[in-house]
């Protein structure tokens, strides 16, 4: 189990010193993250390796959710403040993201059946 944490921490961290070291604006985690891609579609053994570690974080990622409602409690009175105004941008960017994530999918889906007819 500590192979793979060390592994999956690695990769986070050099995705954290790609994006802060080459002032990439995407975030570290998510550079770490395709770094780990890269490293299973290179090395397909690996999964089976991370599987058991994996599995045990998933069944227990509610508690990662805890640090982040006490940081919402902690600031409850910007939350009375301006709560209408976060409101309406949580909705307006949820709303955004759904509309570029559709957009993307059809633009695909446009490009693959125009390359397979």
């Amino acid at each position: 189990m500590l192979h793979t944490l060390g592994l999956l921490l690695g990769c986070q961290l050099l995705g954290e010193i790609t994006a802060r070291g080459f002032g990439v604006a995407i975030p570290g985690p998510v550079l770490g993250l395709a770094l780990l891609v890269v490293l299973l579609r290179i090395f397909p053994a690996l999964a089976e390796q991370l599987r058991s570690t994996t599995t045990v974080i998933l069944a227990h990622l509610s508690f990662l959710f805890v640090p982040a409602g006490v940081g919402v409690i902690g600031n409850f009175e910007v939350l009375l403040d301006d709560g209408l105004a976060l409101l309406a941008i949580l909705t307006l960017s949820t709303v955004l993201s759904m509309l570029a994530t559709v957009g993307t999918f059809l633009g695909v889906r446009y490009l693959i059946e125009g390359r397979t007819t």
